[in-house]
């Protein structure tokens, strides 16, 4: 479906006049024109409901959560909704920042922007790059679990266990994979309706699995069906009973990677109903339902399984890696294939809404000169940022083929390396709202909180897990256990990859001189409230 070319001039105009401003909030600026403006996306086109079902989509939680139960058990047993709690308040904190900046300055680039806007073209160049790094690593990954799933789901269907054995099979694996990529890439290239259309379905299915899979274990516990029925405590919410600072550290990384997403609704702002307040809104708004989400199924599961290590009880590491897959049956009955159908429902409709990210992170960069003009194309038909969408996917398809050929240990570090990609660009946008508004933060109580106290405690939490994370990763036993001359792979790839994007950015620094003199995108500062 494409839009009417009538209601989309307007902003087609915007992307032949580069610079012609948005409106944002009042400011001063270091020098020059500050470079807001527009890129001609189709404007208007994600309402609020639309930007939480693809912010949603995005964070995948039936995915995300059957990955996460087990290790976060295994970590701090029956504390897993204590844990959840935790990683949800800095997640809130800095969603309020984004917030806040989205309502001062509603640009696709949100932390390359916003960064370079608070601090200067360097820093806002490697906000970009992290949030870039971490939505490719997360689209090749996502590709790899719906081809896990998919061959997973076929097996059940047809009762053939030789089928999910096909992805064991490297050309068989990285053929379905780039199959699936090709296809998200074909739907995020066309207009966001097409986005939102098929997510309104793809999600709705999800949860509605997760919703039946908590109320049905529930009525196990009830009916006294239960594997280990455990009772529910107080003392399950309280972190205090985890037992180690380590422990709670582990557990916080596993939670930064079940609510990452979010921030995808902001990223579509120029694309939105009321650009300004509305993306802020669903990003708040979608990190509350997952995290209820992630509580309800959560404390199904412990009350149905228990934490011990035999049969399905959620400490047994032969389960660990896939807990929705094993608690399915027990669980669910005859209906338990609905899980693993989900799931790759979620990771597919993940990967498909992970593209907005990166596409529009990279238009915005190549829009304000930071990056090769090629960047800032829009395709003309659907208002979407086509050239940077196929680059997205090219990018990852040859991470993970090349990942998945050299070492499957490999592939799944990134992941783990993903939760310091996380905490870096989080962590920079959450400070770059503190240091945009500080000629505001005084002026009411509102402002000291959402402007200094929320993104400041939020982005220092995620400063101390960055570098707690990089100093652990140093461990050879971290991670998969794979080690290059004694050090962590984990902690390489984190560090290599921060190190390219100083490579790439200084790279572009001799090529387009014009962005890191401030020419396009100047820094500023909020001298008003609105």
């Amino acid at each position: 479906m494409t839009h009417d070319p009538a209601n989309q001039h307007p902003a087609h105009e915007a992307h032949t006049l580069p610079h012609a401003p948005l409106t944002t909030a009042s400011a001063t600026v270091d020098g020059g024109d500050p470079g807001l403006s527009k890129k001609g996306l189709s404007a208007g086109s994600v309402g609020l409901i639309g930007a939480i079902v693809i912010g949603i989509s995005c964070i995948a939680p039936a995915y995300t959560l059957t990955g996460a139960l087990g290790p976060t058990v295994a970590e701090v047993g029956t504390q897993l909704p204590a844990i959840f709690l935790l990683g949800f308040i800095p997640m809130l904190l800095v969603a309020f920042g984004y917030r806040e900046l989205n309502s001062a300055m509603p640009d696709s680039g949100t932390s390359f922007t916003w960064a370079t806007r608070a601090f200067g073209p360097w820093v806002g160049w490697m906000a970009g790059w992290g949030l870039i790094a971490a939505t490719v690593v997360v689209l090749s990954n996502l590709a790899g679990i719906a081809v896990e799933f998919f061959y997973l789901a076929l097996a059940q269907a047809f009762n053939n266990p030789d089928i999910a054995n096909l992805v064991g099979n490297p050309f068989v694996n990285v053929a379905t994979c780039l199959v699936f990529i090709l296809g998200a890439t074909f739907i995020s290239y066309r207009d966001m309706q097409t986005t939102q259309k098929l997510q309104y379905w793809l999600v709705g299915f999800q949860l509605l699995v997760m919703i039946g899979f908590g109320v049905a274990a529930f009525w196990h516990v009830a009916n006294g069906t239960a594997f280990d029925p455990t009772q529910i405590e107080l003392s399950w919410f309280n972190p205090l009973e985890v037992g180690s600072f380590s422990a709670i550290v582990a557990g916080l990384s596993v939670s930064l990677f079940v609510f990452w997403g979010w921030d995808v609704t902001l990223t579509m702002n120029e694309e939105t109903k009321g650009s300004n307040s509305t993306p802020g809104r669903a990003a708040t708004l979608t990190v509350t339902i997952v995290v209820a989400i992630y509580l309800f199924v959560a404390m199904g599961a412990l009350a149905f399984a228990g934490t011990g290590e035999a049969g399905v009880g959620l400490g047994n590491p032969a389960i660990q890696e896939n807990a929705f897959f094993y608690l399915a049956g027990p669980i669910l009955g005859p209906l338990a294939i609905l899980m693993s159908i989900a799931v790759l429902s979620s990771s597919a409709a993940s990967l498909q809404s992970t593209f907005v990210s990166p596409a529009r992170t990279l238009l915005a960069m190549g829009h304000y000169g930071a990056l090769p003009k090629q960047f800032s194309k829009v395709s003309p038909r659907f208002f979407t940022p086509g050239y940077a969408t196929v680059v997205s996917a090219i990018v990852a398809a040859v991470f993970y083929t090349v990942m998945r050929f050299v070492s499957e240990d490999v592939l799944w570090d990134t992941i783990t390396t993903l939760g310091m990609m996380i905490c870096f660009y989080y962590g920079l946008t959450a400070f770059a709202c503190v240091w945009y508004f500080r000629k505001t933060w005084f002026r009411s109580g509102r402002n000291v909180f959402f402007r200094l106290v929320a993104p400041l405690v939020g982005g220092l939490i995620l400063a101390v897990l960055f570098f707690t994370t990089l100093i652990d990763s140093m461990d050879p036993a971290y991670g998969s256990g794979s080690n290059i001359g004694g050090v962590g792979l984990v902690f390489i790839l984190g560090v290599v990859i921060l190190l390219a994007g100083v490579v790439v950015m200084i790279w572009q620094r001799v090529k387009r001189p014009e962005f890191f003199r401030s020419e396009h995108l100047a820094r500023g500062v909020a001298d008003r409230d609105s």
